[in-house]
């Protein structure tokens, strides 16, 4: 696979650090020279400087570490009165809890150094505060606010000259275009870094902007200009001795070979990358390196040699701890023996005694030597043991793809797993294997389809100020025109006399009916477009602002039997289905004043605490998630397969809402606890409400709730679940 480069972070952490008098202690100075030099110094800016580069060198490996240090550095600068100081600790605070995934807290921090740089009128240090909160912002897939502040910092920096920050700011953006699958946008802002670049001495991260641009040609499909890009990064990377880019880039190259079927050209490719990173002793590029040579000779064939590299590559994930890399190991061995057993069946009549049978047993060891790289009969003669081998290395890859909540490695082994079971006999797994494959493949096309449903609302970024123009210039040319007929009238009134004014006065009111009659009709589209509230914010100043909102519960209804109904229906009737119950989930969720926000598909979303606050958003939510539950069960049981089944999840947190777009513009949320919800309903079950932890700690006591236990979602974890009992 190609890897998808994140090193729009990397940038950020190069371009966005502090400089200045902070730049006196060297990033490769090493941090048991910082602590001999932090003994020697007296309580003055000095050692808040030497404390600012310690929590800043721990902030890579120990962030924990790093926080002791940053914190002692902001004690010292605060007594110090060093606003200077006080703003770049509050920064590498930061820095310090984003590598502890705690977003909040980063956030925090990261704002409490623009303040301070705002106070001191530090446009820099703004600039680069203001793209570190776009990073926080894109981790917690925030997109809207990730590119409005990156486009901030971007400006300032341009404004300043920054070239550095230039380039890292377009690098940032381009990463969210690129995560959005909006390749012509990404490719816009990483050829500007790429001119940014150009401009700074020693042209410092063009390797990695160029690796930028080749990634996004991989997902283009177009192989001969990733290639192309990628070369050039290669050649930067030797020019400038980044050997850990040069092996990066191999792996890349070897990858886009292997989708080309050119095995032998992968091969040299990954064997370089191999040679690097064991002269780096880089044990992860080592293990998937390895792992990828061992794949490249199964799809040859030779399973002598696959089976070497893949034990190998076993062994130093294992050594090393390297859990998601040791589980594709793993289902690359379990397939590589199920490849062999389904060959070995072919040629069940091989054995030992084969060289002993003449021609016939030289052709078969020819044939042997040639698809596997040795004689048959020195395969294993067991064929059991080769099926058994298999499926447990998939049960074993399987555990650890579930333990890190990966469905792309799950799916890929539950369809193994399933052949594997189907050819031991074992009907039952076999069958339960495919149907957790089918969900798994279900659930990765919902959450693509549900991206593409983000990417078509945002219209390539969050303006508000267009949607402000747009409505003024609107309202301007109404008044325009209304100016001008009722000058037209008056004039009209001088010529005409007392008739034309009486016939006149009956124009006006006609007219101020129609007007009243439209403006009526526009506001209730308005309103049925956008909460009340923010409609007649919009009405009222042209614009409106992105909110955040602490306390609301986002709801999620998913039709589970959607297809295989959608199969017995035809297109009108499906479309009337789906039209009936979202009527009614619409008429239930206004009757417990929960703001809906879309439909996606088959999906319903929705959420109770916003844009006005409630104190029982979660109590409304759950009672109405009961009362959809139960017009679908009745449903169901009347119409039977002519209906669906509904999966609903719930969960309690905080969301940034606002309007996205400038055409058909639309109103919705965003923010981890949205992603968290969907999360909670892709684990639930038909018929059933499945509310998180934080949801329950909010209505307990008001409904029986059934404790699930901890349940892993991707990239949540392990999320404590509760069934709501009826």
């Amino acid at each position: 696979m190609i890897r998808q480069s994140f090193l729009f972070f990397v940038f950020a952490v190069l371009f966005l650090c502090p400089v200045s008098v902070f730049g006196r202690l060297k990033g490769h100075e090493k941090i048991d020279s910082l602590l001999v030099e932090l003994a020697r110094q007296k309580e003055d800016t000095n050692k808040v400087i030497v404390l600012y580069n310690l929590s800043r060198g721990y902030s890579f490996f120990n962030p924990d570490t790093g926080l002791i240090y940053g914190f002692e550095g902001m004690r010292l600068a605060q007594t110090l009165k060093w606003t200077l100081g006080i703003a770049r600790l509050n920064n590498v605070i930061g820095t310090n809890y984003q590598s502890k995934s705690d977003y909040p807290k980063a956030l925090a921090y990261y704002k409490a150094a623009v303040h301070t740089h705002e106070v001191t009128g530090d446009k820099k240090g703004i600039a680069d505060g203001t793209g570190n909160i776009g990073n926080i912002y894109y981790f917690l897939n925030d997109y809207p606010n990730a590119l409005e502040y990156y486009k901030r910092s971007l400006k300032m920096s341009e404004s300043a000259g920054e070239y550095k920050n230039v380039a890292s700011c377009n690098i940032n953006i381009g990463a969210v275009y690129f995560n959005l699958s909006d390749f012509s946008k990404a490719l816009e802002y990483y050829f500007s870094a790429l001119k940014a670049v150009e401009q700074i001495e020693g042209k410092g991260g063009l390797n990695i902007v160029t690796e930028n641009i080749g990634n996004v040609y991989v997902e283009m499909g177009d192989h001969a200009k990733a290639l192309e890009y990628y070369f050039k990064a290669s050649k930067i990377n030797e020019e400038i001795g980044d050997r850990t880019g040069v092996a990066s880039i191999a792996s890349n190259i070897g990858s886009i070979y292997q989708l080309q079927g050119n095995q032998e050209l992968a091969l040299e490719q990954f064997k370089n990358a191999l040679a690097i990173y064991d002269t780096l002793g880089n044990k992860r590029g080592v293990a998937m390196n390895t792992c990828s040579i061992g794949r490249v000779y199964a799809k040859q064939k030779n399973y002598t040699m696959a089976l070497s590299y893949f034990q190998q590559a076993k062994k130093i994930a294992v050594e090393t701890g390297l859990k998601s890399q040791l589980a594709s190991i793993l289902e690359a061995l379990g397939t590589v023996y199920l490849d062999i057993y389904r060959d070995t069946v072919l040629f069940s009549g091989v054995g030992s005694k084969a060289a002993q049978r003449g021609s016939i047993g030289q052709a078969e060891e020819k044939q042997g030597r040639k698809q596997y790289g040795v004689p048959l009969w020195s395969l294993p003669s067991n064929k059991g043991v080769l099926l058994s081998d298999a499926i447990s290395f998939l049960e074993q890859g399987l555990a650890l793809s579930t333990e890190a909540g990966e469905p792309g490695g799950m799916k890929t082994i539950y369809e193994s797993l399933a052949a594997a079971y189907r050819l031991k006999g074992d009907y039952r797994k076999a069958l339960n294997a495919s149907d957790n494959f089918r969900a798994i493949k279900d659930s990765i096309f919902s959450k693509e389809n549900n991206e593409k449903i983000v990417r078509m609302g945002m219209q390539h970024e969050y303006d508000r100020q267009r949607l402000s123009d747009s409505l003024k210039s609107d309202e301007k040319e109404k008044i325009t025109a209304l100016k001008l007929q009722r000058q037209r009238s008056y004039t009209y009134m001088g010529i005409a006399g007392i008739g034309l004014l009486l016939c006149f006065s009956f124009f006006i009111a006609r007219e101020r009916r129609k007007s009243e009659m439209e403006r009526g009709k526009s506001d209730a589209l308005l309103r049925n477009i956008l909460p009340e509230e923010v409609a007649n914010e919009l009405k009222m100043t042209g614009s409106t602002a992105a909110r955040h909102f602490d306390n609301v519960t986002v709801i999620f209804t998913d039709f589970v039997n959607f297809t295989s109904a959608a199969e017995q229906m035809s297109a009108q009737a499906l479309i009337d289905e789906l039209h009936t119950c979202f009527k009614r989930f619409d008429e239930i969720t206004q009757k417990y004043n929960i703001e809906k926000i879309k439909t996606i598909g088959d999906a319903y979303l929705a959420v109770c605490g916003l844009p006005a606050a409630d104190a029982d958003h979660a109590l409304k939510t759950v009672l109405a998630a009961r009362e959809i539950n139960a017009f679908m069960q009745d449903r169901r049981a009347k119409l039977g397969e002519r209906t669906f089944e509904v999966r609903i999840g719930i969960h309690s947190g905080n969301v940034v809402a606002g309007i996205v777009g400038v055409k058909k513009f639309a109103y919705d949320i965003w923010g981890d606890t949205v992603n968290t919800a969907a999360r909670i309903e892709q684990h639930g079950e038909p018929g059933k409400i499945n509310i998180s932890g934080a949801t329950y700690d909010l209505v307990k006591g008001k409904f029986s709730c059934e404790y699930r236990g901890e349940i892993v979602a991707k990239n949540k974890g392990a999320l404590k679940m509760y069934f709501v009992s009826e």
